[in-house]
């Protein structure tokens, strides 16, 4: 029945558009033939492009102009939506895996993007411009060929061409535009190419026109969301994020399970005595094989998590690394440390080869690529975590510390201005200004390890009775009455 009466609709509005063009051209009003052809071929493709069926209501687009694999709000609105009944279209790059819960879900449909480089030759803004270009044509391709979806869901940053496409789509396809704001694509540009790079001026001037233009809007924090509201005239929900189910404290066979598989790559997780079998730096199993222990001589296991990108300065972990090495050469009594950096990004090689050029003894540190389902394992499974994001517009907050906190692992985290609707100092982490704060504080965090009585066990006993509000029950109160809105 909907689907019949949306028929008539649209046929009485192209009769309408056709007669009163064919009364303006009788009446020597100036239009030509080729005037009222184009006129008629418009409205017709334009009716086309909104068609309309019975499941249309129930048709979600995701977009993230970026890799799938490495967005993880992004996948957990995908699953979220799916849970709800809806069925989703999922456009991005597909450069590493997604989660296996994405892939396994019969609602939720990959439609790949390939990044595009441009032309690379002549100056390097026609490499930019015709980059821009061919994305914006593969992106009309993609969103014009899918189904009429009633929504388009979509992250920024990335957000240049993508904002502006999908705007266009939804304009032509009669779709609700909702756009997810993690950061300001313009701020993380700055970080690179300064603030007044005609670049960085047009990539500011461009959000600030095609943002408001959403139907709705989404934000990661309070201090973002009044951002926007201030400066940019845009009315937001905030949406914090929250850990998915996943991030969990991991049980000591899953622990074992997970040192004994990198200890095959890295040899940071490999046991001295090599003739045992079942055994790594960290964990023993028992001949059984059905009891496994934390070893008493374990060192502690630091966890950091980074995309390699300028808004994330290692070099603050790497110096406070080598003063925690000093503190133990000069006599302090603290456990060695296993460092584990994952991710991937632009200036890994650039930090692995100042890696390679420490000389550290009771610090080991390496660098590996974690599968999806590997990653909450090991969150869940470390001691101390660490987090170096600096928010390049100071209004967003970092996932990989919200992860951490699901997995009830206490965070030392670098200061900037609302890192504090996040990480409460002194009650479920610390937060330092620079590499002599960071090394003081592992230094005081690591003084009693491996006992659970000290800060560090307190740290966790306060995050394991404030997890808060669920990431479910935050997305069903914030986003999903925005599907129904009118």
């Amino acid at each position: 029945m909907a689907t019949h009466s949306s028929c008539t609709a649209s046929l009485t509005v192209l009769t309408l558009i056709v007669a009163l063009l064919f009364a303006l051209y009788a009446s020597d009003s100036g239009l030509t033939w080729p005037v009222v052809s184009l006129a008629v071929i418009t409205a017709l493709v334009s009716l086309w492009l909104r068609r309309r069926d019975d499941g249309t209501d129930r048709r979600v687009c995701v977009l993230v102009l970026g890799d799938i694999g490495r967005s993880p709000r992004m996948q957990y609105h995908a699953l979220s939506l799916s849970k709800h009944g809806y069925y989703v279209t999922f456009v991005g790059f597909l450069d590493t895996k997604p989660h296996q819960d994405v892939l396994r879900e019969e609602k939720i449909s990959i439609a790949p993007i390939t990044e595009v480089k441009g032309v690379r030759v002549g100056p390097k803004i026609l490499t930019y411009v015709t980059k821009v270009i061919l994305q914006c044509l593969q992106l009309l391709y993609v969103l014009l060929n899918m189904e009429t979806q009633s929504h388009i869901l979509m992250q920024n940053p990335p957000g240049l061409p993508g904002i502006a496409v999908a705007w266009l789509v939804c304009v032509l396809r009669g779709s609700r535009f909702i756009i997810d704001w993690h950061n300001y694509g313009y701020t993380i540009m700055a970080l690179s190419h300064g603030q007044t790079h005609p670049v960085v001026r047009l990539a500011k001037w461009y959000e600030h026109f095609f943002g408001p233009l959403a139907t709705h809007n989404l934000c990661v924090t309070n201090a973002m969301k009044d951002d926007l509201q201030k400066n940019w005239g845009i009315k937001a929900k905030t949406l914090y994020d929250r850990p998915a189910s996943i991030f969990r404290e991991t049980p000591l066979k899953l622990q074992h399970e997970l040192f004994m598989k990198l200890a095959n790559t890295y040899p940071q997780f490999q046991s001295k005595g090599s003739e045992d079998v079942d055994r790594t730096v960290f964990t023993v199993c028992d001949p059984t094989g059905d009891t496994v222990t934390l070893r008493a001589e374990r060192p502690a296991l630091l966890l950091s998590s980074t995309s390699w990108t300028e808004d994330e300065d290692f070099s603050v972990l790497l110096k406070a690394l080598e003063e925690y090495e000093g503190f133990v050469k000069g006599g302090a009594s603290l456990p060695p440390l296993v460092c584990v950096i994952t991710g991937k990004g632009p200036q890994k090689e650039h930090y692995k080869k100042l890696i390679e050029s420490l000389h550290l003894d009771h610090v080991k540190i390496c660098t590996p690529w974690l599968e999806a389902e590997d990653y909450p394992v090991l969150l869940g499974s470390a001691d101390l975590g660490v987090c170096l994001h600096k928010s390049s517009s100071s209004l967003d907050l970092p996932m990989k510390v919200v992860d951490m906190f699901g997995c009830c692992l206490p965070v030392c985290a670098i200061h900037f201005n609302c890192l504090h609707e996040l990480v409460k100092h002194e009650e479920n982490g610390l937060i330092f200004r620079d590499s002599q704060e960071l090394a003081q504080q592992l230094k005081s965090l690591l003084s009693e390890f491996p006992s659970s009585e000290g800060r560090l066990g307190v740290f966790r006993k306060n995050l394991r009775t404030s997890r808060g509000q669920s990431w479910d029950n935050n997305w069903d109160q914030n986003l999903l009455p925005l599907l129904t809105a009118p």
